[in-house]
């Protein structure tokens, strides 16, 4: 081997991580001296952000017994620090007196604060950096290189969120002024929506729209129509933002649009059960191949009237909580982005490079992701969940928030939890048989009673708002069409 080849290349690995020693040494002089100066950096600024362990320890110190009312000086802190143990650790007395020497004045002290952030932040980006090259060289084999984007796009996303420039108070002033708009914009309206419209009058009335930076659950059983309901929201939305655009010019395409994270069904799927909601055509014999000329005919027409709706379609399977939010921003920078509608949160995985320890910490990452991405974007956010099995033992079949596949997570980071259930689906399947009824006529009498509740509960289904922070809860009904899949409010069933 050639002795060059042992020589340390020049470059990044001989440079020292940022840091500053000094600002640290005057900022935590400045709080010893006055305890007033912790105010200033409390809110931003942490123990790990300090270069030095050393500073980190004492920082720490003085940041607890702030916290709890007491004084924070280099008498308190060397009687704390002996009881512990550790006084030796953090240069003994002589360095705590020595640290009053370097300090700074009170109205420096945020400014000392930051950039000692500043270099924190830094090193953080040299530590992906090299967690990026060392992944690339094949040092985490189970990430291709999608996956190792994905994972650099989530760690940079997490440091943005949790170590990125403090968030300011809005004034009450500010607070009001964006509080009326919100109100006239209803008002304009005639009183129905401030948000997004969903398509449906009585989920407008009873909930505003969809408001920006909310997530939405809408879970139901298998077989309520889960699917289907959602369909229908995302294409009254996408609707209103084309009509919305067309307004003043005809000929405008929609500044929004609808993307639709379809995990469980493809793209064409989806759009057959579209177009077969809006032509009336049962989307059964669509895929049979069993329509005649007519329906074919309309099927075409309908397709040519809808084509300009703003309808995203991304039917990736098993997609990853980076890889959404990437594709969201991307559209949102585009195309403009008003709502995003995934189906369904159980079949998601959390960020790539990320290994949670158990599922309902998987999905408990996964929710609150979407909360992050609805407030980042400033758009609503529905997500489609699963019921666990525990409604099937009940007489009472309505779900309920505790429900939920892993409710804790899902009920605490959602804005609005609502549920879909269809009184229908279960007593179709309590049909009476022949066979359990001693005598006929005990048969007939349970077949007219069965057949009378069937009329009461055909072609209905409840939606039911279990939650929601910004409004009531309660009950809608609503129409629906098995044939079309289709849902609408319930006095247009004969449209």
């Amino acid at each position: 081997m050639n002795s060059l080849d042992t020589l340390p290349t020049p470059g990044l690995s001989q440079r020292l991580p940022p840091s500053n020693v000094q600002a640290e040494q005057a900022l935590l002089g400045a709080l010893l001296a006055n305890n007033k100066a912790y105010e200033r950096v409390s809110e931003f600024l942490t123990a790990e952000h300090f270069a030095d362990p050393i500073h980190g320890r004492i920082y720490a110190a003085i940041q607890r017994r702030c916290e709890a009312g007491q004084i924070a000086d280099p008498v308190t802190l060397r009687a704390e620090f002996e009881h512990s143990g550790m006084l030796d650790e953090v240069g003994g007395n002589a360095y705590l007196a020595q640290l009053l020497s370097a300090m700074v004045g009170i109205i420096n002290a945020g400014d000392y604060g930051r950039v000692i952030r500043d270099a924190w932040l830094r090193r953080q980006l040299i530590d992906i950096g090299e967690t990026v090259v060392n992944r690339a060289f094949g040092a985490e084999p189970e990430l291709d290189g999608a996956g190792q984007i994905e994972a650099a796009e989530q760690t940079l996303f997490n440091l943005a969120t949790q170590g990125g420039a403090e968030r300011s108070g809005i004034t009450f002033k500010a607070a009001l002024i964006e509080a009326i708009e919100l109100a006239s914009k209803a008002f304009q309206n005639q009183g129905s929506v401030s948000g997004l419209d969903t398509g449906l009058r009585d989920l407008n009335k009873r909930t505003g729209g969809l408001h920006k930076s909310d997530l939405v659950i809408l879970a139901g059983r298998p077989g309520m129509g889960k699917t289907a309901l959602v369909t229908k929201i995302a294409f009254g939305a996408a609707k209103a933002m084309l009509d919305n655009a067309r307004a003043e010019n005809p000929n405008a395409m929609a500044k929004e649009c609808v993307a639709v994270f379809s995990l469980e069904m493809s793209s064409d799927q989806l759009a057959t059960r579209l177009l077969a909601e809006q032509a009336r055509i049962s989307g059964d014999k669509i895929r049979r191949g069993e329509i005649s000329s007519r329906d074919f005919d309309t099927f075409v027409k309908v397709s040519r009237e809808i084509s300009d709706i703003p309808l995203v379609i991304d039917d990736t399977p098993a997609i990853t909580l980076s890889a959404l939010r990437t594709r969201c921003r991307r559209l949102q920078r585009t195309q403009g982005l008003g709502l995003v509608i995934v189906d369904y949160l159980q079949l998601m995985r959390p960020a790539a490079g990320t290994r949670p320890e158990s599922r309902v910490l998987e999905i408990s990452q996964i929710t609150q992701g979407l909360k992050a991405i609805a407030k980042e974007l400033a758009v609503p956010v529905i997500a489609l969940s699963q019921l666990s099995r525990s409604v099937e033992s009940r007489d009472d079949k309505r779900p309920q928030l505790s429900d939920l596949r892993e409710s804790g997570s899902i009920e605490q980071d959602a804005d609005m939890v609502m549920f879909i259930y269809r009184d229908e689906y279960y007593l179709a399947q309590r049909e009476p048989k022949i066979t359990s009824f001693d005598r006929d006529d005990k048969y007939q009498e349970a077949m007219e009673k069965w057949k009378s509740d069937m009329q009461n509960v055909y072609q209905k289904a409840e939606l039911i708002i279990a939650k929601q922070r910004h409004g009531p809860t309660g009950k809608i009904d609503l129409f629906f069409e098995g044939e079309f899949t289709r849902f609408a409010d319930l006095d247009t069933m004969h449209e």
